[in-house]
C-alpha cells in the first residue's frame, strides 16, 4: 500500500516506534462486526440461535466479531428480519459510548447510512424521539431502509444543514451524536480510493467543515445535555483541535471521561494546535488499527454543566388523527392489528403514517420521513407497506404464516416467489415470519388464497441469490 509522504511523516510523529506496526496492520484483513438489534431480540436470545461463530467486541455490549471468510450474515434470513446490523467494529464505538436514557430526545446529526442511528434507536427502546439527519439526500435512502428494517417507530429523518436545524431545535436535544465528515485516514486499509481522496482534499478542508457543523450543533443541545464527537481519522486538526473548538463555543461544556478499553490511545494536549489545550483531552481516545481489532477512529464525550431543562414549544406538530377521518378499507385492515394507538395515525395523500408522539412542527424543513409509513390506499383497497411488517410481532397480527428458519420457503419468499404452503392462515393479508427457538420474527406481507401466498415482499429488498 502506497502512503503519501506527508501522511507518513505525521504518523511517525504520532506513533513513534509503533509506526512500523501500524504500516504492517494495513496489509492485514479488515475485521467485521455484527451488532444485535435489541429492539427485536435480546443479545442472550440471539446467541442461542446464531449460526455464526462470534466473539465479543470489547467496547459494545451487543457487538460481535465474525469471520467474513467463513460466514455471510448479509445473506441470512436473520438479516432480512432486522435482527442485526453489519458494520466495521470501530464504527460501533460512538453510539455505544453516548449514554442514552429512555425518554431522551436524541439527534444523530450526520446519520447516513444508519449504523449509529439504528443503535441509538435500540438504546431508546421505543421511547423519546430520535432525529436522524444527513445533508445528502442520496445517502438518506440507505438510512431510511436501515431504520425500517430495524423496526424503528420513534424517529424523524431530515435532510438539513446544522444551521437550518438550529432554527427548529434550539436547546432541544438531550443527546447529540456528531460522527463528522472527515479525511478518512482511519479507513485507508479499506481501499486505495480513500488514500487518493486524502491526497486531493487533505485535512484542512474537513477541519473547516467540522467547525461549521460544531458551531451550529452546540445551539441544539439542552441544558445538561451531552455531545459525542467522533471521526474516522487520526489527525489532531480534525480531532483534538475540534474538541477544543467546541469547548470555545460554549463555556458550560466540558470533556467527560469515557470507558477505556485495551489498545485505546488517550488524546493529547501536546498534539493539539489550539492555544491552552485542556489536559482533559486525555479523556478522549484514538483507535489505531495496529492496537485494536478495528479501523481508525476518534471519540470525545462532552457534557453541558447547566441544570437539565425540558424544552417547550408552542408549535407542536398537529395532525388530524385517523379516528377523525374514517376510511373503511383502512379500518378493515387495522382490525387485524393490535397495539397501534389510533391517535398517532395520520392519513396524508392516501398514505398512512404512524407519527412519533410529541413530534415537533418542522414546518418548512426537509423532512424525508416522519415516523413509519404504514401503507397506501389504492383503488378502494389498502396496501400495507414493508415497513409496517417490520414494526410488528406475529402476535400483533391475526393472520400469520410461520416458516421454519431452515425451510426452503424462507429463501423463496425473500426472492419474491409465490409460495404453495400448508398453513392455518386465512385467505387475505398474511404476515410472513421466520420461526426460531427464540421466537418468531416478521419478514413481510403476502396475500393468501386457498393455500397459495402471493408474495408482497418489497422488490428492492429481495434476496438476489
Amino acid at each position: 500500500m502506497r502512503l503519501p509522504l506527508k501522511f507518513e511523516n505525521k504518523m511517525k510523529y504520532l506513533l513513534g516506534e509503533e509506526y512500523a506496526d501500524y504500516v504492517d496492520s494495513l496489509s492485514k484483513p479488515m475485521y467485521s462486526c455484527l451488532r444485535v438489534n435489541t429492539l427485536k431480540i435480546s443479545v442472550e436470545d440471539f446467541l442461542k440461535i446464531s449460526p455464526f461463530k462470534l466473539s465479543p467486541v470489547p467496547w459494545t455490549s451487543n457487538g460481535f466479531y465474525y469471520d467474513a471468510s467463513e460466514d455471510s450474515p448479509s445473506k441470512h434470513p436473520f438479516y432480512y428480519a432486522g435482527l442485526y446490523y453489519l458494520q466495521e467494529p470501530s464504527a460501533a464505538l460512538p453510539a455505544a459510548t453516548l449514554p442514552i436514557e429512555e425518554g431522551d430526545k436524541v439527534l444523530d446529526l450526520c446519520a447516513a447510512p444508519g449504523g449509529k442511528s439504528t443503535e441509538l434507536a435500540a438504546k431508546l427502546g421505543g421511547t423519546g424521539l430520535l432525529v436522524s439527519n444527513d445533508i445528502s439526500a442520496s445517502r438518506i435512502k440507505a438510512l431510511q431502509k436501515n431504520m425500517e428494517v430495524f423496526g424503528v417507530t420513534n424517529s424523524i429523518i431530515t435532510c438539513e444543514t446544522a444551521d437550518k436545524l438550529s432554527n427548529y431545535f434550539t436547546g432541544y436535544f438531550d443527546k447529540i451524536l456528531i460522527d463528522a465528515p472527515c479525511s478518512g485516514e482511519g479507513m485507508f486499509r479499506k481501499s486505495q480510493s480513500m488514500i487518493n481522496a486524502w491526497e486531493q482534499n487533505g485535512n484542512e478542508k474537513f477541519a473547516e467543515i467540522q467547525r461549521g457543523i460544531l458551531k451550529d450543533a452546540v445551539k441544539l443541545l439542552s441544558l445538561g445535555g451531552m455531545i459525542l464527537y467522533s471521526t474516522c481519522t487520526f489527525d489532531p486538526m480534525e480531532d483534538e483541535d475540534q474538541v477544543m473548538y467546541l469547548l470555545e463555543q460554549d463555556k458550560n461544556l466540558s470533556i467527560v471521561p469515557i470507558e477505556e478499553h485495551e489498545g485505546f490511545v488517550p488524546g493529547s494536549a501536546e498534539w493539539c494546535h489550539m492555544d491552552n489545550p485542556s489536559k482533559e483531552l486525555s479523556y478522549t481516545y484514538h483507535l489505531f488499527p495496529h492496537r485494536i481489532k478495528g479501523e481508525g477512529h476518534y471519540v470525545a464525550l462532552l457534557k453541558h454543566s447547566g441544570d437539565c431543562d425540558s424544552y417547550s414549544s408552542d408549535s407542536r406538530y398537529i395532525f388530524t388523527p385517523y379516528s377523525r377521518k374514517r376510511v373503511d378499507e383502512i379500518d378493515d385492515f387495522l382490525s387485524h392489528v393490535s397495539g397501534l394507538d389510533m391517535n398517532d395515525l395520520e392519513l396524508r395523500n392516501d398514505k398512512l403514517f404512524l407519527i412519533p408522539k410529541d413530534s415537533p412542527s418542522l414546518s418548512g424543513a426537509r423532512v424525508m420521513r416522519r415516523g413509519v409509513y404504514l401503507g397506501e390506499l389504492k383503488k378502494k383497497r389498502f396496501e400495507p407497506s414493508q415497513s409496517f411488517a417490520m414494526i410488528l410481532k406475529p402476535e400483533d397480527f391475526d393472520n400469520n404464516l410461520l416458516l421454519d428458519i431452515d425451510s426452503i420457503d424462507v429463501k423463496k419468499y425473500l426472492r419474491g416467489e409465490t409460495l404453495d404452503v400448508e398453513s392455518d392462515a386465512m385467505d387475505g393479508w398474511t404476515l410472513v415470519s421466520i420461526k426460531t427457538d427464540a421466537g418468531s420474527f416478521p419478514l413481510g406481507f403476502g396475500k393468501m388464497l386457498r393455500g397459495t401466498l402471493k408474495n408482497k415482499y418489497l422488490p428492492g429488498w429481495r434476496l438476489m441469490s
